[in-house]
Protein backbone atom coordinates (compact mmCIF):
# COMPACT_ATOMS: atom_id res chain seq x y z
CA UNK A 1 0.00 0.00 0.00
CA UNK A 2 1.74 3.22 -1.48
CA UNK A 3 1.33 6.36 0.78
CA UNK A 4 2.43 9.73 0.12
CA UNK A 5 2.16 13.14 1.16
CA UNK A 6 2.20 16.20 -1.21
CA UNK A 7 1.85 20.23 -0.28
CA UNK A 8 -1.86 21.95 -0.80
CA UNK A 9 -1.70 23.59 -4.46
CA UNK A 10 -4.54 25.07 -6.06
CA UNK A 11 -3.75 22.24 -8.63
CA UNK A 12 -5.02 19.31 -6.25
CA UNK A 13 -7.29 21.14 -4.16
CA UNK A 14 -10.47 19.56 -5.64
CA UNK A 15 -9.16 16.50 -3.89
CA UNK A 16 -9.91 17.44 -0.85
CA UNK A 17 -13.58 16.21 0.21
CA UNK A 18 -16.24 18.33 -1.38
CA UNK A 19 -17.33 19.89 2.00
CA UNK A 20 -14.00 21.13 3.08
CA UNK A 21 -13.55 22.55 -0.58
CA UNK A 22 -16.31 24.87 0.03
CA UNK A 23 -15.67 25.77 3.35
CA UNK A 24 -14.26 29.17 4.49
CA UNK A 25 -14.69 28.58 8.68
CA UNK A 26 -11.13 29.55 9.49
CA UNK A 27 -10.52 31.55 6.20
CA UNK A 28 -13.01 34.43 6.75
CA UNK A 29 -14.36 36.28 9.75
CA UNK A 30 -17.72 35.20 10.36
CA UNK A 31 -19.32 38.18 8.24
CA UNK A 32 -17.48 37.45 5.53
CA UNK A 33 -18.09 33.95 5.47
CA UNK A 34 -21.56 33.93 6.27
CA UNK A 35 -21.86 36.32 3.35
CA UNK A 36 -19.38 34.06 0.78
CA UNK A 37 -21.77 31.13 1.26
CA UNK A 38 -25.10 33.32 0.78
CA UNK A 39 -23.58 34.48 -2.49
CA UNK A 40 -22.64 30.87 -3.68
CA UNK A 41 -19.04 31.11 -4.11
CA UNK A 42 -16.86 29.62 -1.22
CA UNK A 43 -15.18 28.11 -3.18
CA UNK A 44 -13.87 31.05 -4.89
CA UNK A 45 -12.85 32.41 -1.68
CA UNK A 46 -11.29 29.24 -0.50
CA UNK A 47 -9.33 29.48 -3.82
CA UNK A 48 -8.11 32.95 -3.11
CA UNK A 49 -7.21 32.27 0.45
CA UNK A 50 -4.64 29.28 -0.63
CA UNK A 51 -3.80 31.56 -3.06
CA UNK A 52 -2.67 34.45 -1.42
CA UNK A 53 -1.17 32.51 1.85
CA UNK A 54 1.23 30.58 -0.74
CA UNK A 55 2.12 33.72 -2.60
CA UNK A 56 2.67 35.90 0.99
CA UNK A 57 3.79 32.55 3.07
CA UNK A 58 4.79 29.74 1.15
CA UNK A 59 3.19 26.41 2.18
CA UNK A 60 0.15 26.14 4.54
CA UNK A 61 -1.41 22.59 3.79
CA UNK A 62 -0.58 18.94 3.36
CA UNK A 63 -2.49 15.99 1.38
CA UNK A 64 -1.96 12.39 1.95
CA UNK A 65 -2.50 9.57 -0.41
CA UNK A 66 -2.76 5.96 -0.04
CA UNK A 67 -2.52 4.40 -3.90
CA UNK A 68 -3.11 7.46 -4.95
CA UNK A 69 -6.12 8.25 -3.37
CA UNK A 70 -6.74 10.89 -1.75
CA UNK A 71 -6.89 10.12 2.22
CA UNK A 72 -6.68 13.12 3.83
CA UNK A 73 -5.37 16.70 4.70
CA UNK A 74 -4.00 19.11 7.13
CA UNK A 75 -4.39 23.17 7.10
CA UNK A 76 -1.86 25.47 9.10
CA UNK A 77 -1.22 29.28 8.88
CA UNK A 78 0.21 32.33 10.87
CA UNK A 79 -3.24 33.36 13.20
CA UNK A 80 -2.30 36.97 10.61
CA UNK A 81 -4.09 34.47 7.91
CA UNK A 82 -7.13 33.28 9.82
CA UNK A 83 -9.51 35.67 10.77
CA UNK A 84 -12.06 33.13 12.59
CA UNK A 85 -9.53 32.93 15.15
CA UNK A 86 -10.37 35.79 16.82
CA UNK A 87 -13.88 34.60 17.43
CA UNK A 88 -13.05 31.80 20.09
CA UNK A 89 -13.09 32.73 24.00
CA UNK A 90 -9.39 31.51 23.91
CA UNK A 91 -8.30 33.72 21.42
CA UNK A 92 -5.61 34.92 20.35
CA UNK A 93 -3.32 32.24 19.56
CA UNK A 94 0.58 32.94 20.65
CA UNK A 95 2.54 35.18 18.30
CA UNK A 96 5.50 32.75 18.21
CA UNK A 97 2.84 30.15 16.77
CA UNK A 98 1.73 29.21 13.85
CA UNK A 99 -2.36 27.57 14.02
CA UNK A 100 -2.98 24.42 12.94
CA UNK A 101 -6.09 25.10 11.36
CA UNK A 102 -7.99 21.93 10.37
CA UNK A 103 -7.24 18.17 9.78
CA UNK A 104 -9.21 15.22 8.42
CA UNK A 105 -8.58 11.56 7.54
CA UNK A 106 -11.68 10.39 5.20
CA UNK A 107 -13.81 7.62 6.41
CA UNK A 108 -11.82 4.37 5.29
CA UNK A 109 -8.46 4.87 5.98
CA UNK A 110 -8.61 6.42 9.95
CA UNK A 111 -7.02 4.06 12.31
CA UNK A 112 -3.99 3.82 10.02
CA UNK A 113 -2.06 6.52 12.01
CA UNK A 114 -2.11 9.21 9.37
CA UNK A 115 -3.49 11.67 11.76
CA UNK A 116 -0.31 11.49 13.40
CA UNK A 117 1.84 11.63 10.66
CA UNK A 118 0.02 14.94 9.15
CA UNK A 119 0.64 16.60 12.63
CA UNK A 120 4.47 15.53 12.55
CA UNK A 121 4.73 16.27 8.36
CA UNK A 122 3.77 20.08 9.76
CA UNK A 123 5.83 20.11 12.76
CA UNK A 124 8.67 19.05 10.58
CA UNK A 125 7.67 21.88 7.81
CA UNK A 126 7.71 24.56 10.58
CA UNK A 127 10.77 23.36 12.10
CA UNK A 128 12.89 24.19 8.94
CA UNK A 129 11.23 27.93 8.31
CA UNK A 130 12.21 28.14 12.17
CA UNK A 131 8.90 28.66 14.29
CA UNK A 132 8.52 28.14 17.55
CA UNK A 133 5.35 25.89 18.45
CA UNK A 134 1.75 24.93 16.40
CA UNK A 135 -1.52 25.76 18.05
CA UNK A 136 -4.75 25.08 17.76
CA UNK A 137 -8.49 25.20 19.32
CA UNK A 138 -9.66 22.05 20.04
CA UNK A 139 -13.93 21.07 20.58
CA UNK A 140 -14.06 19.83 24.10
CA UNK A 141 -16.85 18.23 22.86
CA UNK A 142 -16.69 16.88 19.70
CA UNK A 143 -19.21 14.27 18.40
CA UNK A 144 -18.75 14.71 14.47
CA UNK A 145 -16.71 16.04 11.48
CA UNK A 146 -16.48 19.98 11.69
CA UNK A 147 -13.96 22.42 11.17
CA UNK A 148 -12.39 22.40 14.63
CA UNK A 149 -10.60 19.49 15.83
CA UNK A 150 -11.76 17.30 18.71
CA UNK A 151 -9.73 18.40 21.73
CA UNK A 152 -8.56 14.67 23.04
CA UNK A 153 -7.23 13.87 18.90
CA UNK A 154 -4.62 17.09 19.62
CA UNK A 155 -3.34 15.75 23.43
CA UNK A 156 -2.98 12.31 21.63
CA UNK A 157 -0.08 13.59 19.01
CA UNK A 158 1.49 15.49 21.84
CA UNK A 159 -0.26 18.79 22.31
CA UNK A 160 -1.08 20.16 25.30
CA UNK A 161 -3.69 22.82 26.65
CA UNK A 162 -2.02 25.99 27.19
CA UNK A 163 -5.93 27.67 27.92
CA UNK A 164 -8.37 26.19 29.23
CA UNK A 165 -11.97 26.66 28.71
CA UNK A 166 -14.72 24.27 28.88
CA UNK A 167 -15.94 23.73 25.36
CA UNK A 168 -12.88 25.32 23.17
CA UNK A 169 -9.19 24.96 24.69
CA UNK A 170 -6.47 26.47 23.14
CA UNK A 171 -3.36 23.91 22.57
CA UNK A 172 0.26 24.15 21.78
CA UNK A 173 2.64 22.15 20.36
CA UNK A 174 6.42 23.29 21.08
CA UNK A 175 8.19 22.72 18.53
CA UNK A 176 11.73 23.14 20.11
CA UNK A 177 10.68 19.62 21.84
CA UNK A 178 10.43 18.11 18.21
CA UNK A 179 14.41 18.69 17.48
CA UNK A 180 15.66 16.22 19.64
CA UNK A 181 13.26 13.53 17.57
CA UNK A 182 13.52 15.24 14.40
CA UNK A 183 15.34 12.35 12.75
CA UNK A 184 13.45 9.29 14.31
CA UNK A 185 10.17 11.30 12.69
CA UNK A 186 11.46 11.57 9.70
CA UNK A 187 12.68 7.65 9.08
CA UNK A 188 9.18 7.23 10.86
CA UNK A 189 7.38 8.82 8.25
CA UNK A 190 9.60 7.63 4.80
CA UNK A 191 9.09 4.31 6.28
CA UNK A 192 5.05 4.79 6.58
CA UNK A 193 5.05 6.28 3.25
CA UNK A 194 7.51 3.93 1.76
CA UNK A 195 9.49 6.24 0.32
CA UNK A 196 13.44 5.21 1.80
CA UNK A 197 15.42 5.61 -0.52
CA UNK A 198 19.62 5.20 -0.13
CA UNK A 199 21.59 8.34 -1.56
CA UNK A 200 23.24 7.68 -4.99
CA UNK A 201 27.10 7.10 -4.63
CA UNK A 202 29.21 9.67 -5.24
CA UNK A 203 31.73 8.84 -7.92
CA UNK A 204 35.35 10.55 -8.13
CA UNK A 205 35.91 13.02 -10.56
Amino acid sequence: MGRRLVPLTLDNLPDLPKRCRSCVFWELDPVSGEAATQAGKPELEKEAWISAVLLEWGSCGRVVYVDDVPAGFVLYAPPAYVPRSTAFPTSPVSPDAVQLMTSRILPGFQGQGLGRVLVQTVAKDLVRRGFKAIEAFGDAHWEEPSCILPADHLTAVGFKTVRPHPRFPRLRLVLRSTLSWREDVEMAIDRLLGAVQKEPALRPL
